[in-house]
């Protein structure tokens, strides 16, 4: 974990009323199934909350729960990969908040406009995700897999994640398995956006605006 990581939020902060009245915007309104993915600030604290609770019953009850606890799971076992969002507190059984790490969705379109190490700190960041025990399992969608302001990536969305114990016999037997899922999706994006420009800064890339839309976790 760097050393600007945001620190955990408070209790008072993680408190349901509160976040209600600082909602800056929704930025995922997601499915019948999936959370509502909201962007919160009350001046102090800037994060993302992911939540279930305006689901039917059967999400509140069985299935947001359970996706709660698993994304979480993963989120804690990534605690400080450099380029995975940071865990910011759990508010209920329906519900959590994340740091914000805006940025631009994977594209064809982002091919000549990433830095040219781009795809070379993707394989680091999959593998050092692999080497903490978790496996993604849904880097193929294009909104898992960003690129931040200064083009590096950033992995999100652990819902479908599968943990295991490092060194354990489910991380030597089964973990190679399910990572050949992630790194097949690292060949899917080397093949879109292996073809490198002038890289994010330079004169021949496009604006962000015109090459990528803008997802933060």
């Amino acid at each position: 974990m760097t050393s600007d990581a945001p620190a955990p939020l408070p209790a008072e902060v993680l408190q349901r009323e509160r976040i209600a009245a600082h909602v800056v915007r929704v930025l995922e309104e997601g499915s019948s199934r999936d959370p509502v993915v909201s962007l919160v600030s009350d001046g102090d604290h800037t994060f993302v909350v992911k939540d279930f609770a305006l689901r039917g019953p059967l999400v509140r009850w069985l299935l947001g729960p359970f996706l709660v606890w698993r994304e979480l799971r993963a989120y804690r076992a990534l605690e400080g990969h450099p380029d995975v969002p940071r865990l910011l507190g759990r508010i209920d059984g329906l519900a959590f908040a994340m740091e914000y790490r805006p940025g631009r969705k994977m594209s064809r379109r982002l091919s000549g406009v990433l830095p040219a190490d781009f795809l070379p700190r993707l394989e680091v960041a999959i593998r050092g995700m692999h080497a903490r025990g978790v496996a993604h399992l849904d880097l193929r969608h294009r909104s898992n897999v960003l690129a931040d302001a200064a083009g590096r990536p950033v992995l999100i969305d652990f819902a479908s994640a599968l943990c295991f114990r490092p060194g354990g016999l489910g991380a030597r037997w089964l973990l190679p398995v399910f990572a050949r899922f992630d790194l097949r999706a690292l060949e899917k994006w080397r093949a879109r956006v292996g073809g490198y420009g002038a890289g994010a800064g330079g004169s021949g890339g496009a604006s962000e605006g015109a090459r990528g839309e803008s997802r933060p976790t």
